[in-house]
């Protein structure tokens, strides 16, 4: 696969990622086959002083278009069981939550996907709007990752009254690293990310 990647070889890079979709599961083949090759490429990048960026760039389009390819068409709203993916402000990489909403698509759980840098006061028009079960915020770095943002949605209560409930907010993404903060729970990975969400669906 970064082979192919590094030769800018779309169609067998769009074959490969099918393939591996498709052989091991989107979470599997995320977590053991496209993101070391995402982070081998980026460590290529690193080494070779900021060339290959091209590859990259390229490597991610191609993951983002397969994933979107494969997820089935969003579920329709359940109340109480939907799920908001967004990066924090100033933040764009996308692709990790863009994983993750595929994943939550797969089984048949409700998304509201905001990609990058969602501005606060939209992300809280979001929230009170939707009343969402769980809201998942992807920070890649620590200059991005706010733990008083990830607070103050955590505290916003949505629906009747005697009856209010507030989302579980996930914080993802290495930004958040060393922020452990008691109700934010930080999954390490994919399947975590998972697993938290459906927790969180179910109540």
């Amino acid at each position: 696969m970064a082979r192919a990647a590094l030769r800018l070889d779309a169609a067998a890079l769009d074959g490969l990622l099918r393939d591996a979709i498709e052989e091991h599961g989107l979470v599997a083949a995320w977590t053991e086959v496209i993101m070391p090759t995402l982070q081998a490429v980026g460590r290529k990048w690193e080494s070779s002083g900021e060339r290959y960026v091209e590859v990259e760039h390229f490597l991610s389009w191609h993951v983002s278009g397969v994933l979107r390819r494969h997820a089935p068409p969003v579920p329709a709203d359940r109340p109480g069981a939907t799920t908001l993916l967004a990066c924090v402000p100033a933040e764009n990489h996308t692709l990790p939550l863009e994983v993750l909403a595929a994943a939550l698509t797969e089984r048949g759980l409700p998304i509201r996907m905001f990609g990058g840098s969602l501005p606060v006061e939209s992300l809280v028009a979001a929230v009170r709007r939707t009343g969402p079960a769980a809201v998942a915020l992807w920070a890649q770095s620590r200059t991005t990752a706010s733990r008083p943002l990830a607070q103050h949605i955590a505290a916003i209560e949505w629906g009747v009254r005697g009856a209010r409930r507030k989302p579980v907010v996930l914080t993802l993404g290495p930004g958040w690293a060393g922020q452990t903060t008691p109700g934010l729970p930080h999954p390490p990975g994919l399947a975590e990310a998972v697993a938290a969400v459906e927790s969180a669906v179910a109540g």
